[in-house]
């Protein structure tokens, strides 16, 4: 009896060790390796970078633009004589986005890239939104938002204000020069 006690324990503790050592990658773990690699770029960006009129938002919009803390860009840019490197991270950031983690808000083509916007959390709070966007062509982009209290049904709000506002596309010269060279 104890002998089988003994072993239904030992048991447990080890699934749950196994249960519980993660060796997938996670997006925040890709970014921290990724971030000094060839062919990367990294940067922190502050909210303020977007400059929204807040006078044309609704209330849903400015809680969603304040909840907001920071912004974190991870780009690879493409390069045809290693387009074998470029598919692989590619694969590689895929398969982290496609765990079950991560849920799914929208998808869309513009122009010649894919993108997809993804969150961590429920439909009522989000911790972080995810926005990856490739291209054959430039190469793939990543930008983490960060922020408390995110609600994905206020930032869907959000990025509508986005779309009809003029953003300095001048502050974000420095990315789209990074995928010119």
């Amino acid at each position: 009896m104890q002998r089988t006690i003994k072993h239904i324990l030992i048991t447990f503790v080890t699934a749950l060790l196994l249960v519980s050592c993660n060796d997938g990658v996670t997006l925040q773990r890709y970014f921290v390796d990724n971030q000094e690699s060839a062919n990367f770029t990294s940067i922190d960006l502050p909210v303020s970078i977007v400059k929204l009129d807040e006078s044309k938002l609704t209330d849903v919009q400015k809680e969603a633009y304040a909840s907001v803390k920071r912004l974190n860009f991870l780009g690879y840019r493409f390069d045809k004589t290693k387009e074998a490197d470029f598919n692989v991270e590619l694969a590689k950031v895929k398969a982290i986005l496609k765990d079950v983690k991560y849920n799914d808000l929208i998808e869309f083509n513009d122009k010649k890239a894919k993108i997809t916007v993804k969150y961590l959390g429920d439909d009522d709070k989000a911790d972080e939104f995810v926005v990856f966007a490739s291209s054959k062509d430039l190469g793939f982009g990543i930008v983490r938002v960060i922020g408390d209290d995110m609600s994905p049904e206020k930032m869907m709000a959000l990025a509508d204000a986005m779309k009809n506002s003029d953003i300095d596309e001048s502050q974000l010269g420095g990315i789209m020069d990074f995928f010119k060279k």
